[in-house]
């Protein structure tokens, strides 16, 4: 690489010039690696030139760094193994060091070649070296301009290629809005191919959550949201005036999905059964997903409204977006709007200091799924109508519209014309959410599937717990077939679980595995009243689901990565999981 003198030769020939006419003397400049720089009179033929064969007091200087005066060149001690000892022209020596910091970079020469020149310098002496020294300062000064503009380009390069790789988009403005650099996430993020020069407006929307601000980004007409922080930069307001660092509201959705994120994403083919009605709700879902209309599912508990709900949302144009599912009757009926609508730092006391992103604002784009809308409180319902009607929403604590573009299902198992009736439930939200009703069977009205689902079930579970199933006696098959099923699905998947722990090491499922309520069952049930034949349904229910809940925390753990696997190896999310786990406590109280 060549030496920094080199980079500014043209300066150092000037300074060079200007001091040989000032001096009336020749000057001569050579670098750390002797190599002549510059050169007047005598040594102008020589510039450019490697001078380490003759540079003897030239090395001495670079070694030691002080100033040499050699009043008799060629005889003086530095000249010993100098080629031109004894026959040297020159008659005086002046050799100033120059230097960057504490580094010698090279030397500066003042030579008289004459003994008039000898004699003017010999009489000014003093006057000479203190001219000598200010050029050699003068060239360091340049040296060290040039070496921090390196030093300064090198670390620019370096944060380009840092910025560059960050993941999160970073602005820097100069004067009046205008970008004057961006990485390539910033780009990617505000769908430009060019930021820098472009007028960009940035304005605080005055909400904040996650421990970052919400500012509204005006490009090109076009408007963005996004997260994060804006700084001043007070050094030099005349170059760079301020430095934004985002990411879009819509990655910050993104990543908050995926820690939140606990449904089991299944389509039409996990729907199983071959009865008509289930063949025919098949086809309905398939039908249905592909419009963007509000769909209710209704259905007893146990049926699987989540699974049907999240069979369409697969089989829509959405499936690539978000499926966000919410339970409006496991939540608490004051942290329920929360949840749903979200909340901007210090909207009410006791929330969260940071904020929090709603279940809406965080399915913008997809699909959500409000699950058990019946038990949703009747002033929210009033809420979710108006944001059903006019599609757009408000953070709590906060004047900020946020537009949505969201597909709605919902599902229950109540009887919500018998609610509206009561004025438990709001007949225009009824409307607005029943635009598409699916209506999910009772297993005991579509008896085909069960033995399908039996032996679905006896596979997941016997592999889960790692035994095998030769058969199922003939008499236990029908018997399971006969049995009513009030809890629907989820009762006959914990049955068939327990009949798994229950099965000998000949691998036989047979009435000796049966739980106690199918085996005890005689069919004299349903003569009961439908009411009591349901309260019955599901106090087993809730009964055989604490048990089996127990035994798959006791076999997977009780952590958080514990309560995953029981989750899945249930067959439900893990939010459902926490749910029925608070549930359980409760009644134990």
């Amino acid at each position: 690489m060549p030496s920094i003198l080199v980079e500014i030769q043209e300066t150092v020939k000037k300074y060079a010039e200007i001091m040989s006419k000032v001096a009336q003397v020749e000057v001569e400049v050579v670098d750390e690696n002797l190599f002549r720089v510059a050169g007047t009179g005598l040594f102008a033929a020589y510039v450019n030139e490697d001078m380490s064969r003759e540079g003897y007091v030239y090395q001495h200087i670079l070694c030691t760094g002080s100033r040499e005066i050699i009043y008799n060149p060629g005889k003086d001690g530095l000249c010993e193994s100098c080629p031109k000892q004894n026959i040297c022209q020159e008659e005086i020596e002046i050799a100033m060091p120059i230097r960057l910091g504490k580094e010698t970079i090279g030397v500066i020469g003042l030579v008289g070649s004459s003994r008039e020149q000898k004699e003017r310098i010999l009489d000014n002496e003093s006057m000479y070296l203190e001219l000598l020294e200010q050029i050699a300062d003068f060239i360091s000064v340049k040296a060290a301009e040039v070496a921090e503009l390196k030093k300064r380009t090198v670390l620019l390069n370096t944060l380009d290629c840092v910025i560059n790789h960050v993941e999160r988009g970073i602005l820097i403005f100069g004067r009046e809005d205008q970008v004057f650099a961006a990485n390539d996430a910033a780009r990617r993020q505000l769908s430009a191919k060019e930021l820098e020069g472009k007028s960009a407006t940035v304005t605080a929307t005055g909400d904040s959550l996650n421990h970052e601000n919400e500012y509204q980004i005006l490009l090109d007409g076009k408007k963005f949201f996004v997260m994060g922080h804006l700084y001043d930069l007070e050094q030099d307001p005349r170059q760079y005036s301020r430095v934004l660092i985002f990411e879009s509201t819509r990655t910050v959705q993104e990543r908050y999905y995926e820690m939140t994120n606990m449904v089991s994403h299944g389509g039409v083919s996990n729907i199983i059964g071959r009865d008509p009605k289930t063949m025919h709700l098949q086809e309905e879902i398939l039908r249905v997903a592909k419009s963007t209309s509000t769909v209710l599912i209704t259905g007893e508990s146990g049926t699987g409204k989540e699974m049907v709900a999240t069979a369409i949302w697969k089989a829509s144009d959405r499936k690539d977006k978000r499926f966000v599912a919410i339970n409006c009757g496991a939540i608490p009926e004051p942290l329920l709007e929360s949840e749903l609508f979200g909340y901007v730092k210090g909207a009410f006391t006791g929330a969260d200091p940071n904020g929090r992103m709603g279940k809406f604002e965080l399915a913008n784009k997809g699909v959500i799924f409000l699950d058990e809308i019946g038990d949703m409180p009747l002033y929210l319902q009033v809420k979710l109508l108006r944001v059903l009607q006019e599609r757009r929403l408000v953070r709590i604590g906060s004047n900020q519209l946020i537009p949505l573009d969201i597909r709605i299902i919902a599902a229950t198992n109540k009887d919500l014309k018998k609610m509206i009736e009561k004025n438990q439930f709001r007949e225009d939200l009824y409307y607005r959410l029943n635009v598409i009703p699916l209506r999910i069977a009772p297993l005991r009205e579509r008896r085909k599937d069960i033995r399908e689902l039996i032996y679905h079930f006896a596979d997941r579970y016997a592999g889960l717990f790692k035994r095998k199933v030769t058969w199922i006696e003939d008499e236990t098959m029908e018997r399971l077939i006969a049995y009513p099923w009030y809890g629907n699905v989820r009762e006959l998947e914990n049955s068939v679980e327990f009949m798994i722990n229950m099965m000998g090491s000949d691998g036989v499922l047979d009435g000796r595995t049966l739980p106690e309520t199918i085996r005890e069952y005689s069919g004299e049930e349903e003569k009961e009243p439908a009411e009591k034949r349901g309260s019955k349904a599901v106090t087993c229910l809730r009964e055989l689901e604490r048990r089996e809940i127990k035994k798959a925390l006791e076999l997977f753990g009780s952590d958080t990565e514990g309560k995953k696997k029981a989750a899945r190896a249930l067959g439900i999310s893990l939010a459902t999981l926490y749910r029925k786990m608070e549930g359980i406590s409760q009644n134990e109280k």
